[in-house]
């Protein structure tokens, strides 16, 4: 099995605000090619938090046979844009594409949610194919960070089940395959910042991302 983890964003994007600000077409319309992403309010970034949980679920399931590639593992000078995050996950023709995030909502939000893609047809975009499995896999995605030590679903999201559909994320809209997003918190929450500080909560938290999509690649296998 292949998968592809996505690291939101990049540590020097900030360096680069032309390039990241460059329009691209995300099939529905046009978006900046990234953002810097957010950071907690001690100054921890989410591009940092992102490639380190990235580079500690690419291990778990490596140790269990999956092939893993990153779209960036801290080798570019910015991005990729967004658009090109969704064609490395195709081109791989991956069986399961996360990205990974952490949420810059207001103080007293907390919690986690996955983003699952709507199923639509628009321009460049067709995720009518991939819809279905997307929701199985953000499903599956969901129940099993819920187990985490520390991890709770959001409160400021209307996830009851741990998911929310979305149609205007370009990583979502122009994927060929199941691609879901993971915000795995509030950054500028005291408690959920507390964790994404803590190198121990990173390992728990990868094991639970990478049980998630375990489950989801050995469904009724």
């Amino acid at each position: 099995m292949t998968v592809v983890l996505d690291p939101g964003h990049n540590p020097n994007n900030r360096k680069h605000p032309d390039k990241i600000n460059r329009l691209v077409d995300i099939g529905t319309n046009k978006k900046a090619c990234d953002t810097t992403g957010t950071e907690t309010n001690s100054g921890y970034a989410e591009a940092s938090f992102t490639l380190d949980l990235a580079r500690r679920v690419r291990t778990d399931l490596e140790k269990q046979g999956a092939s893993v590639k990153l779209t960036q593992d801290g080798d570019r000078s910015y991005g990729p844009c967004i658009d090109e995050r969704a064609e490395i996950g195709n081109t791989a023709k991956a069986d399961a594409v996360v990205s990974l995030h952490a949420d810059g909502a207001a103080q007293g939000g907390h919690g986690f949610h996955v983003i699952v893609p709507a199923s639509l047809r628009a321009g460049d975009a067709d995720t009518t194919a991939i819809s279905a499995p997307s929701r199985r896999l953000g499903t599956s995605l969901a129940a099993a960070f819920d187990k985490v030590e520390g991890a709770r679903k959001s409160n400021y999201i209307d996830a009851e089940k741990g998911y929310v559909t979305r149609d205007d994320l370009g990583g979502l809209n122009l994927s060929k395959v199941p691609k879901v997003f993971l915000e795995c918190g509030n950054m500028r929450d005291a408690g959920d910042a507390a964790q994404f500080t803590d190198p121990e909560w990173r390992g728990r938290a990868a094991y639970g991302i990478a049980q998630g999509i375990t489950d989801f690649l050995t469904e009724g296998r």
